[in-house]
């Protein structure tokens, strides 16, 4: 053998690490295999086959080393002496050995897998395939069993090569399916290799099935005891699943052949009911899975896929699956969460768009005592479960009942009466009697907490089903009177006006954490019902801008910085949709209203660019239809360890509980809405931006001239009339230009990358226009205060110059005044005849002239000081704020004493 050869290299390279102890095992294996093919004594060569058996098993060099020379001898063993049944077991289970990696033998990764690259090298020769195929038939049961573990040990590391080998060999199909007949070890080793075979290739599925696997599972399943069998009974559910998933053939010679009633008999419970093991868990879901096969009929490329699929529905229905459904999903309240939930799942699936499957579920009654319709215990459980992905399984049940059913969403909304106020704060427990519509507004409508708030988003929920697609039935919900009208207050508060002010407490609750909002569905969910409410319905759009707040917390909603994207894209969506579907004229609640509004409070780029958010995320982009569950083989199952688990390992990680609700409220059906909606909304906001309404009314009376009404009246009156419409030109010709704006900036509404990358620049750049206005505004207020204190310094600076001007004054009177009392001396010196009484007397006189003369100057310089130092004050803080506006005091100042100080220098020079 080549590859033996090129192996024999490959192995020299790694025993070449450790040749101590990895040549001692190279030769010992060498030894014992020459024994083997070259032993004289059959004693000696079975002692050297177990002794061989043994050190494969417990040894990677070992492996190694045979992988590199054992596989010609333990093949010559197989092929030459089918009389001797131990030497040909022994080979056998070498061979398994060669081919199962060693548990305690930690081999990093990047080294070589002596395992892999023996199942390699064996998968290569088709003769050896062709050769442990015939062993299937010798008579010794340990030789049959070792086969079948060598053939899995095979597939599990080379599926497609064994898959290819086994179509080429006959019978080779055959023999592997005769062993399901085999004794019971023999039997569960063939199925569960058959299960590996039939995962993806179909040509061995087709073989399966006409080689009459169908017929052989169920009579296992049955024999193991349905679902409370063991792990038998999952390989043999998967098994059956490999062979119908998307494979219409198969599913066809199913029900045409055995039909549907073994599958029945797996969901049947028996015994105790109370009593869910893991493995029954685990069983029960693979069922359901095999359920949701038949549901989607057949492979996407399947012409008969749409036929096939009408037809399972409707067998699987008339085989009575909705009673054995109804009792793991709704009545069953004990079983794990992930069988009921399945369980809703698959009676969803089952009902949409079959109009007597519809029928079928809205008949059906549940309980042996008090009896209440199904649909009513499926909204008990989503108002009451603790379980998030039961509400949304629940809900999913209704979101199928109301696809395309207007008469199924016109029976349910007719049943839409509030109770009576004494059963108004009922427990739900207690309602049992309650119909689906009182129920249902009871749980919308309950006390504003947060409890509560959680109640009333589920109902909001199931509200939108009834509601979608049908106007009969939102002009139903939009007259419902929630209490009885009372004169003196007026009428009810509308149900509407009621959800809008719980989506606004919503967003103002806080969550144990801190953390705001609550749950972050309850928002999306309330909006969601709102947007399903308005469209296409103006009336339910006009009772929504009855009240004024509305347009305004909307706004704040999508201009909020806490709110998700989601939440924002719904808000603009509803925006959107108070304007094209706005029908009515009164000012105030007309289009117009709301699209200036939202021009002023948000701008148009911004909120065009909330639906681009909203676009882009995840959730949005990757919504799809509901599609059955991921297959459920042992692998997947592992993991469950404890019946609880099961429930905790449910649909979705428990990190982000919201996930499931937000990606079941994003479904194909309403990302298909919003994409629509989102289209109009441009389209009729630029209409109306273009179109304002009209300020005045353009009546062809008015242009003509009244009785009693002269030349000149009628003259003027035309001229306001023409000076109005040009006013309103203008308006519009402004409003256009922005317009224009805000579409070149946001393309028209394209979805280009160009225009989602230049979103938030556009964003940016109406932000600095708003500041640069702003700025603006505040210089003028600078200006203005600018003038005010040039015009008080003016003021101070003439107020300056007075002061000056009667200083000046006083001083030249007290010039004058020394001049006079010089003068008088003089003469008194002159008269030198006078006694000397008289020279006292004048010395007496003098003296006390010159004293009041003194006490008046100084009386008055004092108060000319203290005007002076007032003044001085004044000028200072005057000089400050001088300074502050950018003014130049020291220059002014100068042109201040220039000014004042011209005439002074004349008198000088006159002096």
């Amino acid at each position: 053998m080549d590859l033996v050869n090129s192996y024999k290299g490959v192995v020299g390279l790694v025993f070449g690490n450790e040749k101590s102890s990895s040549s001692n095992e190279d030769s010992y294996v060498e030894r014992l295999l020459d024994c083997i093919s070259n032993g004289k004594l059959a004693e000696d060569r079975r002692t050297a086959m177990v002794e061989l058996q043994s050190v494969v098993a417990e040894s990677s060099g070992a492996q190694l080393a045979f992988g590199a020379m054992g596989f010609p001898v333990m093949m010559g063993v197989l092929r030459e002496e089918r009389d001797d049944v131990e030497m040909v077991r022994g080979a056998l289970e070498t061979l398994v050995g060669a081919l199962t990696p060693i548990e305690h033998a930690k081999i990093p990764k990047n080294e070589i897998q002596p395992a892999l690259m023996n199942t390699d090298l064996l998968s290569r020769e088709a003769d050896s395939i062709s050769l442990l195929l015939s062993l299937l038939s010798e008579e010794d049961f340990y030789v049959r069993y070792y086969t079948l573990q060598l053939l899995t040990a095979l597939l599990t590391n080379s599926p497609n090569r064994l898959q290819e080998a086994i179509l080429t060999i006959p019978r080779g199909i055959t023999r592997l399916m005769d062993m399901l007949m085999d004794r019971e070890v023999i039997r569960n080793e063939a199925l569960l290799l058959l299960t590996y075979l039939t995962r993806e290739a179909e040509e061995i599925q087709k073989i399966v099935v006409f080689e009459g696997a169908f017929e052989k599972i169920f009579s296992i399943i049955k024999e193991e005891g349905g679902s409370d069998g063991g792990v038998v009974v999952q390989d043999c559910i998967e098994l059956l699943n490999n062979l119908i998933r998307k494979n219409a053939s198969n599913q066809i010679l199913l029900r045409e052949t055995i039909g549907f009633d073994p599958l029945m008999s797996i969901l049947k419970l028996r015994g105790s009911a109370y009593s869910f093991t893991q493995q029954k868990t685990i069983n029960l879901l693979s069922s359901l899975e095999t359920i949701n096969l038949l549901i989607m009929g057949g492979s996407e490329a399947d012409p008969g896929k749409d036929a096939n699929k009408l037809t399972n529905k409707t067998t699987l229905v008339q085989k009575k699956i909705l009673d054995h459904l109804l009792m793991l999903g709704v009545e069953s309240q004990w079983a794990p969460v992930a069988v009921r939930c399945a369980a809703l799942q698959c009676i969803g699936n089952l009902i949409i768009g079959h109009s007597k499957n519809l029928d079928a579920l809205a008949s059906k009654v549940l309980g042996e005592g008090p009896q209440e319709a199904a649909l009513n215990s499926i909204l008990r459980i989503i108002l009451r479960t603790s379980s998030v992905q039961e509400f949304v399984a629940a809900d999913y049940v209704f979101k199928s009942f109301c696809e395309k059913n207007a008469d199924g969403q016109t029976m349910l909304a007719s049943t839409l009466i509030p109770q009576p106020h004494s059963m108004t704060h009922a427990p739900l427990e207690e309602d049992v009697n309650m119909s689906f519509g009182s129920m249902l507004l009871q749980g919308l409508t309950l006390s504003e907490s947060e409890v509560d708030l959680e109640t009333c988003c589920r109902a909001a929920s199931v509200l939108s089903h009834v509601m979608k697609d049908n106007i009969q039935c939102k002009e139903k919900v939009l007259h419902i009177d929630l209490e009885a009208p009372t004169p003196s207050l007026g009428a009810s508060e509308p149900l509407m006006h009621r959800v809008v002010k719980y989506l606004a407490l919503s967003s103002s609750m806080k969550s144990k954490d801190g953390k705001s909002g609550g749950n972050a569905y309850v928002q999306p969910i309330l909006l969601k019902m709102l947007v399903t409410w308005l469209a296409d319905c103006p009336s339910a759009v006009h009772c929504f801008l009855d009240s004024r707040p509305h347009i305004t917390y909307l706004l704040e909603l999508v201009s909020s910085s806490s709110a998700t994207v989601f939440v924002k894209g719904l808000a603009a969506v509803l925006l959107g949709e108070c304007v094209i579907y706005n029908k009515s004229g009164e000012s105030g609640k007309d289009a117009f209203t709301v699209v200036d509004s939202i021009s002023q409070k948000v701008g148009l780029t911004s909120y065009f660019l909330k639906f681009d958010e909203m676009r882009k995320n995840f959730l949005f982009t990757s919504a799809r239809s509901a599609e059955p569950r991921q297959q459920l083989t042992r692998s997947a199952s592992a993991g469950m360890v404890e019946p609880e688990d099961v429930d905790g390992n449910n649909l979705s990680d428990q990190k982000d509980e919201d996930l499931p609700v937000l990606s079941s409220i994003f479904d194909a059906a309403f990302v298909n809405l919003v994409k629509s909606l989102e289209a109009n909304i441009r389209e009729k906001i630029v209409e109306v931006y273009s179109n304002p309404k009209s300020k005045v009314a353009v009546v062809p009376a008015e242009l003509e001239q009244k009785s009693g009404e002269s030349d000149g009246e009628y003259v003027k009156r035309l001229k306001e009339f023409v000076e109005k419409q040009c006013s309103e030109i203008q308006d519009l010709l402004g409003r256009n230009a922005s317009l224009a704006e805000d579409v070149a900036a946001t393309g028209g509404g394209s979805h280009s990358r160009s225009e989602q990358g230049t979103g938030s620049d556009r964003v940016h750049v109406e932000t600095l226009r708003r500041d640069l206005q702003e700025a603006s505004r505040r210089l003028e207020l600078l200006k203005a205060e600018k003038a005010k204190i040039e015009s008080e310094a003016s003021m101070y600076k003439n107020l300056a110059g007075k002061m000056e001007s009667d200083l000046k004054s006083l001083s030249d009177a007290y010039n004058s005044l020394e001049q006079a009392n010089f003068q008088l001396e003089k003469e008194v010196r002159g008269q030198n005849g006078v006694g000397s009484s008289a020279f006292a007397d004048v010395d007496a006189i003098r003296a006390q002239a010159r004293e009041e003369a003194q006490k008046e100057s100084e009386a008055e310089l004092n108060d000319l000081l203290v005007c002076l130092g007032q003044e001085q004050s004044k000028v200072e803080k005057l000089s400050a704020r001088l300074l502050e506006l950018g003014e130049d005091v020291d220059k002014l100042l100068e042109d201040i004493g220039d000014d004042m100080g011209l005439p002074g220098d004349g008198e000088e020079e006159e002096d």
